[in-house]
């Protein structure tokens, strides 16, 4: 039976591509402490995003595909801060840094199970007390409710340090690893993305197979009839 034991992630462990590092995160937890309230959350679901000049191959798919930019400077910095970005001008979604300083890389947290601090995150989504069943399931389900649950928003914190742990405007994060990383991992083309970067070209979404609180699969703009040759 593999160990379930975890331990603050490293910069050293997120120093590698983000399509290497992405799988090693499910099982963790992301912890974060806003307003003086902690929320944990195990991660079940996550998408790898390279920039301009990351990987052997150019994604199409990632905010960081032509360049440095206000909005992605953080996915070029240091590994281990997280990236929050504003999501449909409404949802604050967080990432992971992870690749070498100066070569731009994220990992969207897609979806999670709150483990800690249930009433906060139910307060921050708006759900009635107590929860339901499906409720539950949902609260951290897809990158906007696990942006909300988590608490962390942008553009306030952006590039907090999930490493380190350090105060940031207010709050904390820390990210932590399983000892032994989750054996049961399936993954496939990544969610909602447009075009040939939302096909099998890109299999990297990475989830735990079966997990009830992992998000439902949805085609992108484009990227079915990209995946069947008609785009």
């Amino acid at each position: 039976m593999s160990s379930e034991a975890l331990h603050r992630a490293t910069r050293a462990e997120l120093r590698g591509l983000p399509v290497e590092v992405a799988p090693m995160l499910l099982g963790g937890e992301l912890r974060t402490v806003v307003a003086g309230v902690e929320v944990r959350l195990r991660l079940t679901e996550v998408e790898a995003y390279h920039g301009q000049g990351t990987g052997p191959e150019a994604d199409p798919g990632s905010h960081a595909r032509m360049g440095r930019t206000a909005r992605n400077a953080t996915m070029w910095g240091e590994p281990g801060h997280l990236y929050v970005y504003l999501s449909h001008g409404i949802h604050s979604c967080v990432n992971v840094v992870s690749g070498p300083e100066g070569q731009a890389g994220g990992i969207l947290l897609r979806a999670g199970e709150v483990i800690g601090g249930l009433d906060a995150a139910a307060v921050r989504r708006g759900a009635a007390l107590p929860l339901r069943a499906t409720a539950l399931r949902d609260l951290a389900r897809g990158p906007g409710r696990f942006g909300q649950a988590s608490g962390l928003r942008h553009p306030i914190h952006d590039g907090i340090d999930a490493v380190s742990g350090a105060d940031f405007e207010g709050a904390r994060a820390e990210l932590w690893l399983r000892d032994e990383p989750v054996v049961d991992v399936a993954s496939g083309p990544r969610v909602g993305v447009a075009g040939v970067a939302g096909t099998d070209a890109f299999p990297w979404r990475f989830w735990i197979s079966a997990d009830p609180t992992v998000s439902s699969f949805r085609w992108g703009r484009g990227a079915q009839a990209a995946s069947l040759g008609l785009a």
